[in-house]
């Protein structure tokens, strides 16, 4: 059983990880803001424009599993700290970018850096924690997290009130240079001798980059674009076949099949991918229904999506608490009926909403959501051996990122159908029952099996 950081080294260690989290979380969603403003100063259209922010998604969805296999090889806080460096410098290219094409350049390196740090900070928060106090960790993480997606927006606008757009990227670099400055107080894993798999790596790589780059081109394309999207797809469903029967063969893979492999952590991976499909669809398809069907202003939009964030950031580390203590299956189960609940309010809404109409059916899915995921990624990076724990963190932040873009792509999916506002909720909540069922089939005694045991000795005895 880890024993974690001493004091106070662990509280500086949290801080060096939760600065490293803010920047990717605040990077990755800030640009949205000053897309118009790229468009105009680039002359170029606003839909060219948006490959900003989804050659960051793509490029980070890319590199998270590869650069976890790598940070097990040269050590987690050597890569952690390099990623940050990498995208410190990338940052201040930003200022140099006169054509869409050079940013985007820098956009992707800006993601490689971000992936790399991203990769191992839930392997870092396993290793700063003592065991018993994992779950408690991971809720501090899930309020970064989500206190940063709420605060990307206000930010960005603040900045772009005073100073040119590159600044809004770089209004994330003084979280890297703090956890950079505190970066000596990181866990000191070391690395392992054998070679990296560069291979495996590739056709990683691949594999997210043909499969999500195909279905985002295929959903906004239309004809032959279509056609060509398809095939693309399907060579990545090509690569994804190789490359798993490749991996099932390996040692240490990269794409974690190892630990896919215990029923456990399988459930809680697709109960996480489903929990991710259902948020983004319900948080991106509600602007345009509040707007379109009810006449909200956008400064309107905004209140009223306010309450998930701040809900979600009491209840995530309250939950992850209670995760040392009792059994994820049972509080995500527990969470996921709450999330449905207030689904199903969203998509029956009065004819004309007031903002309370709204915001207590916002918080009580934001809570749901909250109770469900803190526990849940508890349970996949505790379950993992100590020598996997990168794995099981990259995995973690592999299907948050796999899952959000996929909910994007519904979204688009049925928009373009014309659907009724109430239907991307209804939507979101069979996501959430899969989430749910999945939940709640980890308490049979006879999945509560996992690669570790760590996690679940500490909460069967705890709770004994």
């Amino acid at each position: 059983m880890s024993e974690g950081l001493p004091l106070p080294r662990r509280i500086y260690a949290i801080a060096a990880i939760s600065s490293g989290t803010a920047l990717v979380v605040i990077d990755g969603a800030i640009a949205t803001v000053a897309l118009p403003t790229i468009a105009r100063d680039l002359h170029v259209d606003a839909s060219a424009a948006v490959a900003v922010v989804t050659v960051y998604q793509l490029v980070l969805v890319m590199c998270l599993l590869p650069f976890s296999g790598l940070g097990d090889r040269i050590g987690l806080r050597r890569l952690y700290q390099l990623g940050q460096i990498i995208f410190t410098v990338a940052t201040i290219l930003c200022f140099f970018a006169k054509s869409l094409p050079f940013l985007l350049i820098v956009r992707a390196a800006q993601a490689a850096g971000a992936a790399a740090a991203l990769s191992v900070s839930s392997a870092l928060v396993r290793a700063t924690y003592p065991s018993k106090q994992l779950g408690r960790g991971l809720g501090v993480n899930s309020v970064v997290v989500s206190s940063s997606a709420a605060l990307a927006p206000t930010l960005g606008g603040l900045v772009l009130a005073v100073a040119p757009w590159p600044w809004v990227f770089a209004s994330a670099v003084p979280f890297a240079i703090l956890s950079l400055a505190l970066g000596r107080t990181l866990p000191d894993t070391p690395g392992r001798s054998e070679p990296f798999d560069v291979l495996g790596a590739v056709l990683c790589a691949a594999m997210f980059g043909l499969i999500i780059g195909g279905l985002e081109a295929g959903v906004h394309g239309s004809g032959s674009e279509r056609v060509i999207a398809g095939g693309i797809v399907a060579a990545g469903i090509f690569i994804a076949v190789v490359f798993v029967r490749r991996e099932m063969g390996e040692d240490n893979p990269i794409l974690p099949v190892d630990l896919l492999g215990h029923p456990v952590l399988a459930l809680s991976t697709i109960g996480a991918f489903t929990a991710f499909i259902a948020t983004i669809a319900v948080l991106l398809s509600l602007p345009f229904r509040l707007q379109h069907d009810y006449g909200f202003s956008p400064s309107e939009v905004g209140a009223v999506i306010a309450p998930w964030p701040l809900t979600t950031m009491f209840v995530a580390p309250l939950a992850g608490s209670l995760s040392d203590r009792y059994p994820a299956g049972a509080l995500g189960g527990i969470g996921m009926v709450v999330a449905i609940a207030g689904l199903l309010g969203l998509s029956w809404l009065p004819a004309h909403p007031q903002w309370l109409d709204l915001a207590w059916r916002m918080s009580l899915t934001g809570a749901g959501f909250g109770m469900f995921l803190s526990p849940n990624a508890r349970l996949i990076i505790g379950s993992a051996p100590v020598h996997r724990a990168a794995a099981a963190g990259g995995l973690i932040s592999t299907t948050r990122m796999v899952g959000q873009t996929t909910g994007a792509t519904l979204v688009a999916m049925l928009l373009a159908l014309n659907l009724p506002g109430y239907a991307s909720p209804l939507v979101a909540a069979g996501f959430a029952l899969i989430a749910l069922l999945c939940s709640v089939a980890r308490l049979r005694p006879s999945l509560r099996n996992p690669a570790g045991q760590e996690a679940e000795e500490v909460q069967t005895a705890q709770v004994r």
